[in-house]
């Protein structure tokens, strides 16, 4: 001990969680991060905001034999630096991952690395501070941060899901736990995604799906709704994504993007049964490849076949392969084409309200 001025207490508390974080180190419980202490005080807060039983369990690994406790998310989502106000949204981010077919087979040991997508809708954006505007793919807000970290840690200490261990990713993605969204209603013309997952406008939800990566499409000099688009197409049919006969792929659309679409009378399903039908390649791009033939359900390379036959990207009416948001600054013509895993649940979870919790906005 230092003494008994405050300076020393002060000191005393700082080396004290130094330790801590140091300890948390040692047992391999962390990202590469430091973790905060999860201490049986601040647990319980975070459990006092929900009404779900602190050992319920909210999912499950079968072939791993592991699964997740409202607990145990709990103790997560407090090393993560989530505030208490935020487990809800967690709780909800989990719910949504557990619909995924992918989640709940192989898909956190995919040696594609792949990550979760979350996308908060309803008021629980701006009570929370959610950022869904100027930078929402990168960092500096607690909310996305802690959110997307908590799922995570989750998935690692809860699911032993562990690099060199359980989790095979051949080289993985940048910003694999780091990808939470709000969406931009204010600025969007069409409806929230959570809509497309069952929940009413409105209404504060989650929607999760796992992504192998992301990448932008600049295109600020057109105001031809179709040459934007087929910017998009031309992107989500590269043919690196490809894997199988199908794919699947999502579009985060910046505002001016989905206005100049709205404006031009498009609407949401308009743009993805636009997108569904063009986005492909043609057997000639695909031989190239080495993908122009389908052996069982995966590509491979065949001498056969017409140069000039087109195959489409997505499986014939599968709108959920399509899921579409809007976020980020009307500031320039920018948006996300996001690698869709597998396919979206087209599931969004409800957040439940928070319980015995002050809820402040985040600076």
């Amino acid at each position: 001990m230092t003494g008994g001025t405050l300076e020393g207490q002060v000191t005393d508390a700082l080396d004290g969680a130094h330790k801590s974080i140091e300890y948390m180190y040692d047992h391999g419980w962390t990202d590469g991060l430091p973790v905060v202490p999860a201490t049986r005080e601040l647990v319980d807060t975070f459990l006092a905001t929900t009404s779900r039983p602190a050992d319920e369990v909210v999912g499950r690994l079968d072939h791993l034999k592991r699964e997740v406790s409202v607990e145990l998310a709990a103790v997560n989502a407090v090393m993560a630096g989530c505030r208490p106000e935020y487990f809800p949204v967690v709780l909800a981010a989990w719910d949504a991952l557990m619909a995924e077919r992918s989640t709940v087979g192989g898909g956190w040991q995919s040696t594609s690395g792949p990550a979760p997508l979350i996308v908060v809708n309803g008021p629980v954006r701006r009570r929370l501070g959610f950022n869904g505007s100027g930078g929402v793919f990168g960092p500096g807000f607690r909310a996305n941060a802690t959110v997307a970290r908590a799922i995570g840690l989750i998935v690692r200490n809860a699911l032993g899901v562990v690099p060199h261990v359980l989790e095979q990713a051949t080289q993985g993605i940048p910003g694999r736990w780091a990808m939470c969204i709000a969406e931009n209603e204010e600025e969007s013309p069409w409806e929230p995604l959570s809509v497309d997952g069952g929940v009413a406008a409105g209404v504060d939800a989650v929607s999760t799906t796992l992504l192998r990566t992301s990448e932008f499409v600049d295109n600020r000099h057109t105001d031809d709704p179709e040459a934007l688009l087929g910017d998009f197409a031309d992107t989500i049919s590269r043919t690196g994504s490809w894997i199988f006969r199908h794919a699947s792929a999502g579009v985060v659309f910046c505002p001016e993007h989905a206005q100049l679409l709205a404006a031009a009378g498009m609407s949401k399903a308009g743009v993805r049964d636009w997108l569904i039908e063009r986005c492909g390649r043609s057997e000639a791009d695909l031989a190239r490849a080495g993908k122009n033939h389908v052996h069982g359900n995966v590509r491979r390379q065949s001498d056969d076949g017409d140069p000039g036959a087109f195959h489409r990207y997505f499986a014939d009416g599968a709108p959920k392969n399509l899921p579409i948001v809007v976020a980020g600054a009307r500031n320039a013509g920018i948006s996300m084409v996001v690698r869709v895993f597998s396919n979206w649940s087209g599931i969004s979870a409800r957040i439940e309200p928070p319980r015995d919790v002050a809820t402040t906005p985040e600076a």
